[in-house]
This record gives C-alpha cells, sequence and structure tokens, in this order.
C-alpha cells in the first residue's frame, strides 16, 4: 500500500484540540469536521488538504484528549498519510481505526513544505520525491494494511460479516 501527497509540515506536540477545535465536537459529518481541520494554526489547511496532502511533524502527534474526530477531519480533509516522529498511542489507534495511515520516521528537518512525500506501508520506506532520500520504517502488518485499504476498522468488520 503506497500513499503520497506534498508535505505539510507542523512542529511538536501538535494535539487534538488544535487538529479539530473542541467548539466543532457537536458536528458528526466528517466533511464539516474536515472544513475545520488544522484551523488553529493554519486557517487555510483545508483547502491546501484537498488535493492531498502528507502531513510531517515531530514528536508526540495527536496528544491530548482521546477524540477520534481529529483523525476523521484530517482523513476527510485530504491527508492521506502522517508522518511523525511520535504519536500519542490513542490517536495512532483512532487513526488507524479510522482508516488514516501514520508512521513514526523522523523526517521533519529534511523536508520542506510542498516536498512530494511517498510513503509505502507494505514495504516500509518514506521518500522525498523532490529531494531524492528515503527512510526505511517497520512495514505495517498484514492486518493493519487490511484495515487500512478496507478504509477503516468499521468497514474492515462489515467486510468480513460482522454487524449484518
Amino acid at each position: 500500500m503506497r500513499v503520497e501527497g506534498k508535505a505539510v509540515k507542523f512542529g511538536d506536540n501538535i494535539d487534538t484540540d488544535v487538529i479539530i477545535p473542541g467548539k466543532y465536537l457537536v458536528y458528526t459529518e466528517p466533511e464539516v469536521l474536515a472544513q475545520h481541520a488544522m484551523e488553529g494554526v493554519d486557517p487555510d489547511f483545508s483547502k491546501r488538504a484537498r488535493e492531498g496532502v502528507v502531513i510531517v511533524a515531530g514528536k508526540n502527534f495527536g496528544c491530548g484528549s482521546s477524540r477520534e474526530q481529529a483523525p476523521i477531519a484530517l482523513k476527510h480533509a485530504g491527508v492521506r498519510c502522517v508522518v511523525a516522529k511520535s504519536f500519542a498511542r490513542i490517536f495512532l489507534r483512532n487513526a488507524i481505526n479510522v482508516g488514516l495511515p501514520v508512521v513514526e520516521a523522523d523526517i521533519l528537518n529534511e523536508v520542506d513544505e510542498g516536498d512530494v512525500i511517498a510513503v509505502d506501508l507494505s514495504s516500509g520506506a518514506v521518500a522525498d520525491l523532490s529531494k531524492g532520500f528515503f527512510k526505511p520504517i517497520k512495514p505495517f502488518p498484514d492486518f493493519l494494511l487490511e484495515i487500512l485499504r478496507d478504509g477503516g476498522l468499521v468497514e474492515h468488520l462489515k467486510k468480513r460479516g460482522f454487524g449484518k
């Protein structure tokens, strides 16, 4: 499974309140949440993300509350993958559950805003196609790739006959 998009950079400790501000948690529609993704730090993010982006961030991405609306907002805004030095564990699991690929790789200082980033989850690689660098990552296990390919855990379980 391979994803690709232009890099949008953020620093360390990007918390779920920044990813989707609390005042928007009254909405349940993914498209509405997407319109407000990252607006506290980048008011134009949702417009830029529509073309398909890869967020590149520092450490502790997704810290804060355990709201699953955060990865939902990013996914529906057009984020194809989040690459960060580290993730808050609950965010990482919520992201996989909603079908948003997230990988740990420390590339923030090697990437420029707008570089084309490719992530191969199957073979285990992150590449900056604009600069020509490659960084190995741990490949995703097959069961996680299946969940991501199916669009998240709920869709994965439906596909396998659960919930009928």
